[in-house]
C-alpha cells in the first residue's frame, strides 16, 4: 500500500489537531510547572536533618516514580467510584490526567532539585549564615537561584518527556493529539498518513518549547555575560557622589569598657576527636590577633566558633560584655543572629555569591536586613573604592581574579558595619603576586582600629600587623604574645621554629660576628 501523501499533508489543516495541540501544551505546561513547585518541596523535604519530614518524602518519591504513569492516569479517573466527594473534578479527563502527571513529575523533579540543592558549594551556605541571612532568606536568595541554574538542562529534557507523556491519557478519552489521531484511522484505516502527522504536531510543540527553554537557559548563563568595567567618566561619576563616605553605623566601644570579645573554656569535638580543648582568650576593642599554628591544631575552627559557624561542646562566648554563644545554643537562637551581625567574615576560598554581580554580593546583606536600597548601594560603591574595585562593580565574581575576590569578600563584610572582622587564612588561595593586595586592605583596617582576628601563615604579615601573635597546637594555646616578645626570643624554640625564624636569628648572630 502506498503512502498516501496528500492526505498526509491535508492533515496538518484538520482544527481538531490544532485545537489537541492546545490541550497538549496545556496539560504539559500545567503539569511540568506546578510538578516542578512540588518536586522542590519535596526535594527540600527529603533533605531536611528531621526523620519526622524526610521519611515521608522518600517514601513518596520511591512510590510513585515506581508505579506506571498508565495505571496511575486510569486510578485517577476511576477514583470517585471511592471517593464521590471527587466526582465533580476527575470526572474530566483534563484533570484527571493533570493529576496524576503531575503526582508523577513531582516525584522525578524532586531527584532532579535534589541534585541541584546539594550541588551548591557549602560554603555559599556559610556566608550567608556569616551574613546574618535567616533560612529562608538564604534559600530565596543564595541556595535557590544556584541550584535552578544546576538543575535547568535536566527540567528542561524533563518537559520534553512530559509532553509525549501526555498521550498516555487517551486512555481516559481525553481530545489529546493520539485520541485525535486514533478516530481518524479508525474510520479511513490510513495509520501511517495519520501517525506520521501526529508525531510531526509533537515534533512541532517540543521544538517551539526547546527553542523557548535553550533562551532561557543561555540568559540564565553567567559565563554568557560581558564583563561591563566602567569607564573613566562613569568612575569620576560615582566618586563625585560619594566624596564623604557614610559613617559607619556601629560605634567602637570607648575605653574602660568590656573587652570585644571573650572565649571561655571553649572545647569543641568532632566525633571522638577533640580539636579544642579549653580554649580561654580575650580581645580589647581595636585589637588585631594573628593566630598562627600547624595544619589540624584548631586554628580554622576557633575562629569559626566566634561567628556560630561551629556549635562549642563546653564553654561561653561573650561579646562586648553581652552573653552571646553558650554550649549548646541553636545557632538560629535571636540573641546568636543578632551579634553575628557585629562581625563580619572572611573566607578562605571566597565564597561570593556567583549569581550575583559585585555591587549585589556587597549589597544582599545590608537590603536584607531592611537598609535602604540607595544607601546600601552608596555605602557599596563606596567601599569597592576603598578596596581598589569600584571599576569592576557591575562584574560577576567569575570575571575577577582570586586576589580581586577576596578584596570583594572584604567590602561585602564590611557593608553590614562589623565591630569585629574575622580572616580565615586569607591569603592561603591565592598566587603570590595576589597576596600583597589583600594584605594591604587588611592592614589599612587595622590603622583604622578595627578589631581582627587573623587565621594566618603570613609570618611577616603577623608580625607587622598584630598586637598579639596566638600560637596553637593540639586544640590549646601554647603562646599568646606580643610581636616584639617572639623576636626577642621570649617564646620558645617551638614558636621560632614555626616561624622561621631560628634561621634570621642565626644570620643576624654570624653577621654580628663578622661585624
Amino acid at each position: 500500500m502506498q503512502f498516501e501523501w496528500s492526505y498526509f499533508f491535508s492533515l496538518f489543516s484538520v482544527s481538531d489537531f490544532w485545537e489537541s495541540c492546545i490541550t497538549v501544551i496545556e496539560l504539559s505546561a500545567l503539569g511540568w510547572f506546578i510538578g516542578m513547585l512540588l518536586g522542590f518541596l519535596l526535594a527540600s523535604a527529603k533533605l531536611s536533618t528531621s526523620r519526622w519530614i524526610s521519611v515521608p518524602a522518600s517514601i513518596y518519591i520511591w512510590f510513585f516514580r515506581s508505579v506506571p504513569l498508565l495505571v496511575l492516569v486510569v486510578f485517577t479517573y476511576n477514583l470517585p467510584q471511592m471517593f464521590p466527594i471527587t466526582r465533580e473534578v476527575l470526572s474530566n479527563p483534563f484533570y484527571a490526567g493533570l493529576l496524576a502527571l503531575v503526582v508523577t513529575e513531582a516525584a522525578y523533579m524532586a531527584e532532579i532539585h535534589r541534585g541541584g540543592l546539594i550541588s551548591v558549594a557549602k560554603g555559599q551556605k556559610e556566608a550567608g549564615r556569616a551574613l546574618g541571612v535567616g533560612l529562608l532568606g538564604m534559600q530565596r536568595l543564595i541556595v535557590i537561584p544556584q541550584a535552578f541554574r544546576i538543575s535547568l538542562p535536566t527540567l528542561i529534557n524533563e518537559y520534553i518527556t512530559v509532553v509525549k507523556l501526555t498521550s498516555l491519557v487517551s486512555v481516559i478519552s481525553l481530545t489529546e493529539l493520539l485520541t485525535v489521531g486514533q478516530r481518524l484511522y479508525a474510520q479511513n484505516f490510513l495509520v501511517m498518513e495519520t501517525l506520521s502527522a501526529v508525531a510531526v504536531y509533537y515534533v512541532l510543540i517540543v521544538t517551539l518549547f526547546g527553542w523557548l527553554f535553550h533562551w532561557l537557559e543561555q540568559h540564565l548563563e553567567l559565563n554568557n555575560r560581558t564583563p561591563q568595567t566602567l569607564d573613566n567618566s562613569a568612575l569620576t561619576h560615582l566618586r563625585s557622589t560619594l566624596s564623604a563616605q557614610p559613617a559607619s553605623a556601629r560605634q567602637s566601644t570607648g575605653p574602660g569598657s568590656a573587652p570585644a570579645l571573650q572565649l571561655v573554656n571553649i572545647h569543641k569535638r568532632y566525633g571522638h576527636h577533640e580539636v579544642l580543648k579549653g580554649i580561654d582568650l580575650e580581645v580589647g576593642t581595636g585589637q588585631v590577633i594573628s593566630i598562627i599554628g600547624p595544619s589540624g591544631s584548631g586554628k580554622t575552627s576557633l575562629i569559626r566558633t566566634v561567628n556560630s559557624l561551629e556549635t562549642i561542646d563546653k564553654g561561653e562566648i561573650i561579646l562586648f560584655g553581652e552573653g552571646f554563644i553558650h554550649a549548646g545554643d541553636n545557632p538560629n537562637a535571636p540573641q546568636i543572629r543578632r551579634g553575628v551581625q557585629r562581625i563580619g567574615m572572611v573566607f578562605q576560598n571566597f565564597n561570593l555569591f556567583p549569581h550575583r554581580t559585585i555591587l549585589d554580593n556587597v549589597t544582599l546583606a545590608p537590603r536584607y536586613h531592611g537598609r535602604d536600597k540607595a544607601i546600601s548601594e552608596q555605602r557599596a560603591y563606596a567601599l569597592l573604592d576603598k578596596v581598589g574595585l569600584l571599576a569592576h562593580a557591575h562584574k560577576y565574581p567569575h570575571q575577577l581574579s582570586g586576589g580581586q575576590q577576596q578584596r570583594v569578600a572584604i567590602a561585602r563584610a564590611l557593608a553590614m558595619d562589623p565591630q569585629i572582622m574575622l580572616f580565615d587564612e586569607p591569603t592561603s588561595a591565592l598566587d603570590p603576586e595576589l597576596v600583597g593586595d589583600v594584605l594591604k586592605v587588611i592592614g589599612a583596617l587595622a590603622k583604622e582600629g578595627m578589631t581582627m582576628l587573623i587565621v594566618t601563615h603570613e609570618m611577616d604579615f603577623a608580625l607587622s600587623i598584630s598586637d598579639r601573635v596566638i600560637f596553637m597546637e593540639n586544640g590549646v594555646v601554647q603562646v599568646d604574645a606580643s610581636p616584639q616578645a617572639i623576636l626577642a626570643d621570649q617564646c620558645g624554640e617551638r614558636v621560632r621554629r614555626f616561624m622561621g625564624l631560628d634561621s634570621v636569628v642565626g644570620q643576624e648572630e654570624r653577621a654580628r660576628k663578622e661585624a
